[in-house]
């Protein structure tokens, strides 16, 4: 039988808050200078918790369905935001192309999980939606911001072989082939070694979630299963298509490179 859930107290949270002083002590012992940062974290991610959770708590009691789209419009949108702010290197239209990118990525695989893989009754309901879409996104941000930023980087350190190209005669794609292949598995590479260790390694959070609330242990790693594949095709999806749409900007149709238009951002 099923050993039941234990609820925890706030005291016990707060006794494992408190360990963030062992970072903190780590940071004084060897001067590394982030303790205030490590401080700030530790704040926002209790914070950010807390009013999480009382959200959601209102919405699992509410269930109305423009709620809950209207709560994951606006955590893809934080998504697509968190994503740029991560990037070194931008250019105009960086914030758009992150947008559509996690927006297209991550609802498409959030449909095919609700209305196909697991079909849930209703389609809104937030015990699914929102935790399926929330993990999808999380992973898919990881990916574009990569790969954002290796594109970036690839292309100021290839510029003089791109337009060396361009200047014999070859086409934009066959001139930013090269750097477009490098941003795309550089943003896929987090989530193919998270594949290759699940359940070796670590016990992905699904799992573990659903393990401390006490299903069944094949249960849950059915449902790890569906949602590691989803996580790698959303970012997948996400990561090609905010290269893509990013080649668009920087290469005209002229087949000129538009290196003027891209910025360090500190």
């Amino acid at each position: 039988m099923d050993k039941p859930y234990i609820e925890l107290s706030y005291w016990q949270v707060g006794l494992a808050a408190l360990l963030i002083l062992v970072n903190g002590g780590i940071s004084l012992m060897l001067r590394l200078d982030i303790e205030r940062r490590l401080l700030v974290a530790g704040f926002r991610t209790v914070a950010q918790l807390l009013l999480v959770g009382l959200v959601l708590q209102w919405v699992f009691r509410v269930g109305r369905w423009y709620i809950i789209l209207g709560l994951l419009a606006a955590m893809t949108v934080v998504a697509g935001v968190s994503a740029v702010r991560r990037v070194h290197v931008r250019y105009p239209g960086i914030w758009l192309s992150s947008l559509i990118s996690i927006w297209a990525s991550s609802w498409l695989m959030g449909a095919l999980a609700v209305f196909v893989i697991v079909p849930v009754e209703p389609w809104y309901s937030p015990q699914y939606a929102i935790p399926l879409l929330g993990m999808i996104l999380g992973n898919t941000l990881s990916g574009i911001s990569l790969g954002l930023d290796r594109l970036g980087g690839e292309l100021g350190g290839s510029r003089p072989q791109v337009e060396a190209l361009l200047a014999l005669g070859a086409t934009r794609w066959e001139a930013a082939r090269g750097p477009l292949q490098q941003a795309v598995r550089t943003g896929m590479i987090p989530i193919i070694n998270s594949m290759m260790v699940a359940g070796v390694v670590s016990l992905p959070g699904m799992m573990t979630g659903q393990l401390l609330a006490g299903v069944d242990p094949i249960e849950a790693v059915k449902y790890q299963i569906i949602i590691m594949f989803l996580i790698a095709s959303g970012t997948a999806l996400g990561t090609v298509g905010v290269v893509l749409l990013s080649y668009k900007r920087l290469f005209n149709d002229d087949h000129q490179f538009l290196y003027q238009l891209v910025r360090e951002h500190p």
